[in-house]
Formats: structure tokens, sequence, C-alpha cells
């Protein structure tokens, strides 16, 4: 990876779903605007605040898709992240793990 660029794997499919309550929501349901988790795979020598295996929130409309080796992985810069949750930002007591 080059630069700021942080290469996330995306959790969850694009098909159905089902919401808390148990209800399937089909596929072709339209979302409203909502950030998405994944987990980071590799980044670039400039990016400070994520290592892989953290957690990151990102805006799904602004990915962009890469196929490496079969996979399909999303390239982001560090900017364009929300949050990063990792367990080196739980060492404090009462902390979330959250950074934002």
């Amino acid at each position: 990876m080059l630069h700021d660029r942080v290469l996330v794997k995306t959790e969850g499919g694009e098909g159905e779903r089902r919401s808390t309550g148990g209800i399937l929501i089909p596929a072709t349901a339209e979302l409203s605007k909502r950030c998405a988790w994944a987990e980071a795979v590799a980044v670039g020598q400039s990016v400070r605040s994520v290592e892989p295996g953290d957690r990151v929130l990102y805006d799904p409309e602004d990915k962009l898709e890469v196929e490496v080796r079969g996979a399909t992985y999303v390239l982001l810069r560090e900017r364009d992240l929300h949050a990063v949750a990792a367990m080196r930002f739980g060492d404090t007591e009462g902390s979330t793990g959250l950074y934002l």
C-alpha cells in the first residue's frame, strides 16, 4: 500500500439481512445513507491511526472496489474514515475502544 491508503475487507454481504426485530429485509431494499464497518487488511506507510486488523467506519458511497487474487476489497484514504475501533484504544478504564 502506498501513502495514506487503507485496504479494507467489508463485513457481511450485500444480500438479504435481518433487522434486530427479526424482519427479513430483501437485498433490493434501498438503504438510507449509513456508514459501514470493515476490517483493515493493509495500510500505507503514511497512515497514522489505523493498523491491520482494526475495524474502521467509512461511507460506502465513497468507496473504490478492487479485486486482489479473487477477493474483493475496498480502497480508501485515511481521511475518508470516520472512526477506528481497536483493542489498543481500550487500554484506559471506561474507554469504548473507539477512536473518532
